[in-house]
Order: structure tokens, then sequence, then C-alpha cells
């Protein structure tokens, strides 16, 4: 299987001076094609500061981000947003979805920048939509729409130009069990399906046992890691609540 990400001691430092803060303290690690990894771990723990780095939205102080094979805490601006742009998608807790658009026009933006035809373009929509299970609200505007729909057009968002790596941030923060639960179930299936790598910063250990892999930061290093194998999600979710009991449940958002 190949390597999509990988990280090489990566570092992150605020402050200057006498007042210095290391967020990260030397992270190693690497993700491969086709895997969903849920990164936990308390609050002020690093792992947004994470998650922020390897979605290039921030760079790290020292170290190297890979993402298919190109280092990009190295690239000029300019380069990294066209990079972003042709082999990242994300899934944000509030959605981040335009108003002003419908749900197809919010889904097919990704593509609107690519020399894609419309008739593909319309191709890919409905293939994604409908197994997002959104087809039909293609018309509607997000105001009319529930919480849980609105993180699946965000989701069918991030998957339309079939990324690399997908970054989803607290995707289910903002919903309720029954929607997070259908949101997972659908992540989880184009994992699957598609092979397509999902990186999930959660607090929530139930949208942690979706994945095939946990890491659980603490004081800006790696703790431990789980992996599910053939476990079913009952037990690895136990598994997971385990290790969070162990890391101390203060500063965990949602247990």
């Amino acid at each position: 299987m190949s390597i999509v990400l990988e990280g090489k001691n990566v570092t992150k430092t605020f402050g200057s001076r006498g007042n210095v803060y290391e967020a990260l303290k030397g992270i190693d690690f690497t993700i491969e094609e086709g895997e969903f990894v849920g990164i936990m771990g308390p609050s002020g723990a690093g792992k947004t500061t994470l998650m922020n780095i390897l979605s290039t939205i921030d760079r790290p102080t020292d170290g190297e981000i890979w993402i298919q094979g190109e280092n990009v805490a190295l690239m000029k601006d300019k380069k990294l947003s066209a990079f972003r742009r042709n082999h990242l998608g994300f899934i944000f807790q509030d959605y981040n979805l335009l108003d002003t658009l419908t749900v197809k026009e919010n889904i097919l933006l990704p593509l609107t920048v690519t020399k894609m035809s419309k008739k593909e373009m319309e191709a890919k929509l409905k293939d994604t939509a409908t197994r997002l299970g959104i087809y039909e609200l293609a018309d509607k505007y997000p105001y009319e729409i529930s919480g849980g729909q609105k993180q699946r057009v965000a989701a069918a968002r991030a998957m339309i130009t079939n990324p690399a790596v997908i970054f989803a941030d607290e995707p289910t923060g903002a919903l309720d069990s029954k929607a997070a639960s259908s949101l997972l179930e659908k992540l989880s299936q184009l994992n699957q399906e598609d092979r397509a790598t999902i990186i999930m910063v959660t607090h929530d250990p139930l949208a942690s046992s979706y994945c095939s892999r946990v890491l659980f930061i603490k004081d800006g290093q790696i703790y431990t890691e789980l992996f599910k194998g053939e476990q079913t999600r009952q037990a690895f979710f136990k598994r997971i609540m385990n290790i969070q009991g162990a890391l101390g449940g203060e500063g965990y958002d949602r247990i």
C-alpha cells in the first residue's frame, strides 16, 4: 500500500524569546492510502495544531510534511494553494456552505476551476450526492435543509474532486447523535468503497470507532495509537474509551 501522507519531526512553537510554547514536539507518523485515521486527545494536547499543519492551513516551525510525494512544508503560498485545491478535501464542523448557492452549486464549487465538461460534472454530482443520500436535495438552499444534511453536502463537496486526503475537523460536533451516526456510516462506506483516505479530529469516541486507526495526542506528542483490525466497532469503541480514561478524561468536550 502506498504512503499518502508522512510527517517527519513535525514541530510547532508559538511565542518568542523567553515565552515559547511548544505545541508539537517532533511528531513522526505515516498514513497509507485508504486509511480512515482519527486524531484524539485532551483539549490543548495539540491535535488541532497538528490537523492545521497536515492540512496545509498552517506551517510547521520545523520538520517535513509529505503529501503525494511532495514536501508541502517548503511550498510557496501560490503553489501550496493550487496543491490544496487539487489534492485535498475539507469537511468543517460548521459546514462552510455558501447560503446564496444551491446544494448542487455548493457541491460543484471545487470543479468550477477545472476544465471538466458540464456533462462530466453532472455525472460526478449524481454519483457522489446519491451515495451520500442527498441527490434529491440538489435544488434546495442550505437554509432549507437540516444540519445532518448540510454536513453531507459538505462531505460531497470535499469528495467531488477525488482528493488524495480528506480532512474532517470535528465533523459531527454540531450534529445530534442520529445525524452523526448517519454521516459517519457514509464516510466509512466511501472510505471502504473508494479507498478514500480520511483524517478526522474528534473529541467523540463514538466517531473514532468508525476509523481504522486512532492516534492519541498528549502534550504535543503521540501518546499511543490503536488499530481496529478485525474488531467490531463496539469492541473498538471500548478500547478507545479505555485509552481516553488513561489520558485523563478532563478536558474532553464530550465523552
